[in-house]
């Protein structure tokens, strides 16, 4: 029992350490190419690995579309990108049945694929098409499949939607149904880089060359660190942090701080238990570990929450800020597992 527990240990060392690898590459690449935005490229490969999807909310001209295409370079994964409009309908997404024409003159209805059948999917300005073609990615995203004339048409794995979203443009835009948000694994505020950072963007998009990102892993081994993620083990004591951290952003839950229940309409979903979980599985290979800790699940909160929030009228009115809730969230938590008492 004794050699076998070694074994396994050894194997979870290897494991860890070849993650840990990976991502190191990977940011190095992006690194060539995108200036700054650590956190930002840090939580895209979070998701990445933990099979996620993820809505970048930012202002135009900020390099979101960049980003995506760099990581997608970065793992010689398929990549398309589609413009969300108003005018844009769901068949322009996932594919449509067309009349193909034999050189004999035979005739026959062969499915043409959408954008939607590529690894890694751009949704740009998501917020600007119908509902109805929002729910047309809706399928995709949740089963990694899409139906069209019956048939069930299955998405290539690692299948993976980042949409970007413009926090400050409305009109003409659609808000995403609680339904759509739920189905994104992180929410990722875009900033505005610094002047240090503006100095650097010039120097590299104005000069002579460009600069590119080189491959460094293949599909199947990013499949590979995906399934050894889901093995890493949460101890019953960082479950328990995340699901009484997820039980807070519930106004009608004990551990509700002040906050929540003031300016709280719903609270997030189990599925924002499911992103806390897996991505500190994520950041615990990234960081050596082969078991998650409570720093971890903390670290995930605000992009695993922040958009599986719903305000009332009275958060609204006072344009109360999600993150600061969710922090309410967090401090009212951990002292309630310090005191080890009910709150």
């Amino acid at each position: 029992m004794g050699e076998h527990e070694d074994l396994a240990q050894r194997r979870a060392e290897q494991e860890a350490g070849r993650f840990r690898r990976l991502v190191d590459d990977l940011r190095t690449q992006v690194g060539r190419v995108i200036v700054g935005m650590e956190d930002v490229v840090e939580s895209t490969l979070i998701a990445l690995l933990a099979g996620g999807h993820v809505l970048l909310e930012g202002v135009p001209g900020l390099g979101k579309t960049l980003l995506v295409r760099t990581l997608s370079e970065a793992l010689d994964l398929k990549f398309a990108r589609v413009q969300f409009t108003p005018d844009l309908m769901p068949a322009d997404i996932t594919g449509t049945m067309v009349l193909w024409e034999g050189p004999g003159g035979e005739r026959e209805f062969r499915f043409q694929h959408g954008p939607v059948f590529a690894n890694v999917v751009l949704a740009d300005e998501i917020n600007r098409a119908t509902p109805k073609t929002q729910s047309a990615l809706l399928e995709a995203m949740q089963e990694h499949s899409i139906s069209v004339a019956g048939t069930t048409h299955h998405l290539e794995e690692p299948f993976l939607v980042f949409a970007t979203q413009n926090p400050i443009e409305m009109e003409g835009t659609y808000p995403l149904p609680e339904a759509q948000l739920d189905r994104f694994l992180f929410k990722v505020r875009v900033e505005f880089p610094t002047l240090a950072e503006l100095h650097e963007i010039m120097n590299r998009t104005t000069g002579a060359e460009t600069p590119h990102a080189e491959k460094v892993a293949s599909r199947d081994e990013i499949l590979s660190l995906a399934a050894v993620a889901r093995e890493v083990p949460v101890a019953d004591h960082v479950q328990r942090f995340a699901l009484r951290l997820l039980l807070a952003t519930h106004p009608e839950s004990e551990d509700a701080p002040e906050g929540v229940r003031q300016f709280v309409r719903y609270g997030a979903s189990p599925r924002g238990a499911q992103a806390l979980l897996l991505s500190g599985k994520v950041r615990a290979l990234m960081d050596g570990r082969f078991n998650v800790a409570i720093d971890d699940v903390r670290a995930s909160a605000l992009p695993s929450l922040r958009h599986r929030i719903g305000l009332n009228f009275e958060g609204q009115a006072e344009e109360i800020d999600p993150d600061d809730l969710i922090r309410e969230a967090i401090e009212r938590v951990e002292n309630a597992t310090r005191q080890d008492v009910p709150v």
